[in-house]
């Protein structure tokens, strides 16, 4: 029997997937037949994770966004909604990587990934490691706010307070409910990028300055 509910919330390569269904002549075939039944969806040529109705277990967007393009990490708004920061459900799962940008669309939505430099990258990362089965990398609230707006083509602060209604009108986040702004990571990814001034007036607007 095909024990594909051993990866619940992991993506699993082809190699993966033809060691559990076992020997067959035609596995590739076997392999199709698995997701046209639906007890697997692709995600990608060669990557597959086993369908949460077999085992009754969420999937997780931000592994699989780990998983389908790296190295990467969770950040943007997809990070900010993880973090409670933003009160929308949002649809696209936003990575940052070294490598070129790249677009996927899935079953389980759509996945963009941005380029941001090799030294920035690194900055303000967190691993998350989600119910003692899996782990994956999530920038920290501070860091999806500076790769947002140096990623967003023609975003430019004039002030504080212009940072303030963009976090506030654009992004709906109430700086005020958050104490604990690690704005060192600001300080960080300024040396890193064109749009210093911009992520200053973002440090200044979440420490109220």
């Amino acid at each position: 029997m095909v024990n594909i509910s051993t990866y619940p919330n992991i993506p699993i390569e082809t190699p993966v997937v033809r060691e559990l269904i076992g020997e067959y002549q035609a596995p590739n075939s076997k392999i199709s037949s698995m997701e046209k039944a639906g007890d697997i969806i692709r995600l990608k040529r060669g990557l597959y994770i086993a369908n949460p109705q077999l085992n009754n277990k969420e999937i997780s967007r931000e592994l699989v966004a780990n998983n389908l393009y790296g190295p990467s990490y969770v950040t943007c708004e997809s990070a900010l909604a993880y973090h409670g920061l933003t009160p929308e459900r949002v649809n696209t799962m936003v990575s940052a990587t070294l490598k070129r940008a790249k677009n996927y669309s899935t079953p389980l939505g759509i996945f963009e990934y941005i380029t941001v430099p090799e030294a920035y990258f690194s900055i303000g990362i967190n691993q998350v490691i989600a119910n003692e089965e899996y782990a994956f990398l999530i920038a920290s609230p501070e860091k999806a706010l500076c790769d947002l707006i140096i990623t967003t083509s023609g975003l430019r602060f004039q002030s504080v307070k212009a940072a303030r209604e963009y976090l506030l009108y654009d992004l709906r986040i109430d700086i005020n409910e958050r104490t604990n702004w690690n704005v060192e990571i600001i300080t960080d990814c300024m040396q890193y990028n064109r749009k210093r001034r911009e992520l200053n007036f973002l440090k200044r607007a979440l420490t109220n300055d």
